[in-house]
Parts: C-alpha cells; structure tokens; sequence
C-alpha cells in the first residue's frame, strides 16, 4: 500500500513520485550497466520532469529523443550532445537541424527518405551527421499491438529490402558519419529472454551483414521496452535490469570497440510515480457502483487508449468490509474508466486514491482535455 505523508492536506489530482524508489531504480540500472558494459539512453518520452532527468543526468545516463523539442530540452537539462539520440520517423527539416546543430550523437533515421534528407540539409550547412539507421528486424513483442513497433507491417524502421539501397547512400555521402545500428520491438516487454533472444538473433544478422558490405557497426543500439509489474507494484517495485543486460550480452557477440546501447524507458520511472485522485460521488447505477474521481483521462490516457491496467488503492478508508467498484473520472467520454470490477474497501465520498505504476506516460501523455487543470508534480523528498 502506497503511504504518503500529510496526505490529507494535499489537494488532488496530483503525481506523486517516490523519490526513494526512483533514485534505487536508476541505480540498480546504472550499475547493471556498468556490470555488463551496456550504454543507457534514456527514452525521455517516458517522462520529462526536470528533477527525474537531472538524477539520471548526474548517473551518466544519457537520452533517447523522439521529436526536436524534445532534443532541445535534454540540452536545456544539461546532457552533453555527445549523449543525445534521436529516433522517430517523421522528422521535419527543422527538428533534423535542431539536432545537426546541435552536434548529437546520432540520428537513428528510420527511412531511406530520411536518409537522404539528412545528407543534404547536412551538405547544405558544411557539417556532418552522425547517423545510426534503424531497421526493422521483423520481431514480435508479444505485447499490445498498439505499442508493438518491430514487425514488417508496423511504420517503424527501414525495411530489409531497402538495406542495401541504403547502404549504397551512405557510401555515396562524405556528410554522414556511420555510427551503427538500431532495432526496437516494443514496449512493456516481460518475457524477457525468449523476446530479446529473438531480437538480438535478428539484429546480429543484419549487423553482419552491414559488415560483410564494408560498414563498421560501432553502436548495436537494442532499443528498449523492458516491462513493469502493474498488478503487484510492491512486489517488484525494481525491473530486472540484470536479467536484461545478461540476455542482450550473451546473444550478442560484439568486438572489442564494439558497444551495446539500450532505450528504457517505463523501466526507469513507472513505478516510482502515482496519480493520487479523491472521491467526488459514490453513484450507485443499476448493476454497478460507480466511484466517481476528480481524475481521468484527461490525466491518465493509457486506460482509454490501451485498456490498460493499472492498481487502484483506496489510501483513507478503514473500513474491514469491501465492495466492488466501478472507477470512473468525470470526463465526457464513455472510455473514461479508471479501473473495472475493482474491489476496494468501501468507499466513500472524499476518501482518497491511488492509480499506482503511473510515472511513465502519464504526465507525459495528460492534456487540457475538458479544459481540466492539469495535475500538479508532489515528490517525496518535499513531504516533511
């Protein structure tokens, strides 16, 4: 059960992070990390609280960007150009700049299209790019199939049957330094072994391949989409970042000036954050009881978009006997459920809750929905 300290003062919605947890989970990352030999970018995409980078920042990790607002916040945080990467497969000439001029460390292109682009914007401006290409490697997540991102039928990634055509472009550019490259298979991965295994297989073919053609693969960047536990936070409040970086490293034969590089993302911040709702109604419906929050998707989106779960706990009610609710927030929508068929102890107009594991892509996805005040950030280290 969540405790947080002077908890009836505080007006709701509101995130709260556990800052404890969150500096034990970058930690626990970072030295994996070290362990195994394995780079961390990561996916700022997550979440972009200041306070949360600036620890990782201060831990060595680095950033994976996916638009230039984001490129240009990490360096308004302080990461080093040399420690920014920057995906996605729609990138306007202007975020194509932001990060040319900024000097990052690669661009993870996802298109010939995007390719070719970059050499002339770079040609244009008498600098060089330095570029990873990010190829689809045809690999099910076993995941949601909205946040599965390496099959041949999703957008991302170049396909296999332009490869060569490519590599063709990057011999043909003095304006683009061949750094290495990218897979990604998805998101809230938890089989660990049998999915990386598969990705990495298929990875290490196209990286020998790049090598029989006569490109050096430097950077073997595998992406992320390590998963979390939604149903029991508690009882594994820290992903298996080990286990991780041990299947990458053992699938993955690498040179000498070789490295591994890796995008979590979720793993990081998931569980460290919670969106703390109070009871506005208790409606009573014909089959169900309704909990009616003073949040919802305007807030928390991965419910109505993913029908995704996430545990619900009643944190002021002290009765022994429970009920079981429907949790709803008061936007217009009919998807805007919280949680259903969620047995609580019964609750009451007032009593406060939580909606754990909700520190990735839950600030970061919010909206003035409604036209509904966004929640604030509380961190722990505030609450004396």
């Amino acid at each position: 059960m969540l405790k947080i300290r002077n908890l009836t003062s505080l007006q709701t919605p509101f995130w709260y992070y556990d800052m404890d947890l969150f500096r034990r989970t970058v930690d626990e990352a970072a030295g994996a990390a070290r362990r195994w030999g394995i780079v961390i970018h990561y996916s700022i995409k997550a979440n972009s609280e200041p306070r949360l980078l600036s620890y990782m920042r201060q831990q060595g990790l680095g950033v994976d960007c996916v638009s230039g607002n984001e490129v240009a916040f990490a360096l308004e945080q302080g990461f080093e150009p040399s420690k920014i990467v920057f995906a996605g497969v729609g990138k306007t000439d202007e975020e194509l700049l932001t990060g040319l001029c900024a000097g990052i460390a690669s661009f993870n292109c996802e298109s010939v299209e995007e390719v070719e682009r970059l050499s002339e914007l770079a040609s244009a401006l008498d600098l060089k790019a330095n570029v990873s290409l990010r190829v689809n490697p045809d690999v099910d997540a076993h995941t949601h199939k909205f946040i599965t991102t390496g099959l041949e039928t999703d957008k991302f990634g170049i396909p296999r049957r332009d490869v060569d055509r490519v590599i063709a472009l990057l011999r043909g550019s003095d304006r683009l330094n061949f750094k290495g490259l990218h897979f990604h298979v998805g998101s809230q991965i938890l089989d660990v072994e049998s999915v990386f295994s598969a990705e990495c297989q298929s990875a290490g073919e196209i990286v020998s391949h790049f090598e029989s053609e006569g490109l050096h693969v430097r950077n073997i960047d595998l992406g992320g989409g390590l998963g979390i536990d939604y149903y029991e936070p508690d009882l594994h409040p820290v992903p298996d970042f080990d286990l991780w970086f041990r299947v990458l490293r053992s699938q993955i034969r690498c040179s000498p000036d070789q490295e591994i590089h890796v995008e979590p993302g979720r793993s990081l911040v998931g569980q460290c954050g919670s969106l703390v709702s109070r009871v506005i109604f208790v409606k009573r419906g014909e089959s169900r009881i309704f909990v009616v929050a003073d949040t919802g998707l305007n807030d928390l989106l991965r419910p109505a978009l993913y029908g995704a779960y996430h545990k619900v706990e009643n944190l002021t009610s002290t009765a022994s006997e429970t009920a079981t609710y429907e949790i709803v927030g008061p936007i217009c929508e009919s998807s805007d459920i919280i949680g259903e068929d969620r047995v609580l102890p019964l609750t009451s107009r007032g009593d406060v809750l939580a909606i754990r594991s909700a520190g990735a892509y839950g600030a970061a996805m919010s909206s003035h929905y409604n036209m509904r005040t966004p929640a604030r950030a509380v961190f722990s280290d505030d609450l004396k």
